[in-house]
């Protein structure tokens, strides 16, 4: 084909039909979906299609667009190293972006963490994560090889992650490829000491812990007391079971604290992030761990060596994206818009608490979720989802619901009137579904 035959072609053919010849979409049945909404432009708040209609991004685009889309001080910055240095080799190498980073990361994350690991996404952040506990104990001559996790948990697609996931239809086509995990509920008055007596039955096998702190993210924003969740760190410290507080959704302001493992008096051994780690503007990951973990990997034997990496580790523009998010988030006006949203939050469930079609109303931070109650019960194939997801996108909304489930994790830079906009629109959903 010509450059002329092809400049045609990209003329006379839509967004959404070259998309649809090309692509393949994430968690998309591409039989039944509907056509992509083709998004050319991000302001703030907004995403804005080909003919100009915008969308009010109520879900930060799957969590991560936390100071709004095309941030002019992010992009200031990305634009900045790209001209200085776009990516280098960081096994025997280093740069100026990585180096701050770490050191800023580390000055925000509890005491307890003290070396930061590079990687790619959440779901790579936590194979590191696994990686480091198991052999930890390996290193130690130690089989120590199973891992503790929630039942409902959702830790990433790859392969670890998907493992110490909870089994769902994430996970239904590989379990017999999963490595075993051991499940508990989550931690409350009446089971809290049943699962204490586990883990201790268990701790001669059990190398790490793993949770996602205060907030199960997809499996409907299921919330729970850290109280809880302190006892059970606390019960596996005194049985030397590792911890990894997976906070890629839960980090960078989302539960109203910096990091939801702010909420707690124990600290983990391990940390996961990535989503909001650089303002939705590059995908980086980064796995956290203490001093105690990272001794264990320092001998003359090589094969002590974490042998892990990634192509694009510590990739500098990433790196300085991280750096302005960051600049944006130590911002007093950041914290106080938090506060605001959470308010906001607050005032909404009020006005619809008891709502005959509601089985529950839930909300940690600026994180709100909704269950709608329906025949089919909760879940997250639940056909209601369609029909709610495409409400909201007819009234200029971006909600993604999980199932039955709608929520809304808003960028910081919402406002009032916009936040409000969103509320009546799902004061108006309850009356139609």
């Amino acid at each position: 084909m010509s450059l002329a035959e092809v400049t045609d072609h990209l003329i006379t053919k839509t967004l959404i039909e070259r998309d649809q010849a090309t692509i393949w979409h994430p968690y998309t049945q591409a039989q039944t979906a509907v056509p992509p909404v083709p998004i050319v432009r991000g302001e703030g708040v907004y995403l804005i299609d080909d003919q100009g209609k915008k969308y009010i991004d109520a879900i930060s685009s799957w969590w991560v667009n936390i100071h709004g889309h095309a941030h002019p001080y992010i992009a200031e910055k990305v634009f900045e190293q790209l001209k200085v240095l776009e990516h280098v080799i960081f096994g025997g190498f280093t740069h100026p972006a990585a180096v701050e980073l770490a050191e800023r990361l580390l000055a925000m994350l509890p005491a307890s963490q003290q070396k930061i690991f590079y990687s790619d996404n959440g779901s790579t952040a936590v194979e590191v994560a696994l990686k480091m506990c198991i052999q930890y104990w390996s290193n130690q001559g130690t089989a120590r090889t199973k891992v503790l996790a929630f039942n409902h948990a959702y830790h990433g697609d790859t392969f670890g992650a998907m493992a110490v996931s909870g089994r769902s239809i994430f996970t239904a086509h590989f379990e017999n490829f999963l490595f075993e995990v051991v499940y508990i509920d989550l931690p409350n008055e009446g089971n809290i000491e049943a699962i204490k007596s586990q883990i201790s039955s268990l701790k001669s096998d059990l190398a790490a812990f793993i949770f996602e702190p205060l907030v199960q993210g997809a499996a409907g924003m299921l919330m729970y007391e850290a109280r809880y969740l302190d006892e059970l760190l606390s019960h596996c410290q005194r049985e030397e079971v590792l911890t990894i507080a997976d906070e890629v959704m839960t980090g960078f302001g989302r539960t109203g604290k910096l990091f939801a493992s702010e909420y707690l008096y124990q600290q983990p051994d391990v940390m996961c992030l990535s989503k909001g780690i650089t303002g939705g503007t590059m995908a980086l990951g980064v796995t956290s761990c203490s001093k105690k973990i990272y001794e264990v990997f320092l001998s003359d034997d090589q094969l002590k060596t974490l042998f892990h990496g990634h192509s694009f580790t510590a990739n500098p523009v990433a790196c300085s994206a991280a750096l302005a998010s960051i600049d944006l988030m130590e911002k007093p006006e950041t914290m106080q818009h938090i506060a605001r949203i959470e308010k906001q939050h607050v005032e909404f469930m009020e006005s619809i608490k008891g709502h005959p079609k509601l089985k529950d109303i839930r909300r940690t931070g600026t994180i709100l979720a909704l269950e709608w109650i329906t025949d089919d019960g909760t879940s997250y194939l639940n056909q209601l989802r369609n029909q709610l997801y495409d409400y909201f996108l007819q009234q200029g909304v971006l909600l993604r619901p999980l199932g039955n489930i709608i929520y809304i994790l808003p960028p910081y830079v919402i406002t009032d009137e916009q936040l409000g906009y969103i509320y009546e629109k799902i004061k108006e959903a309850l009356k139609l579904f």
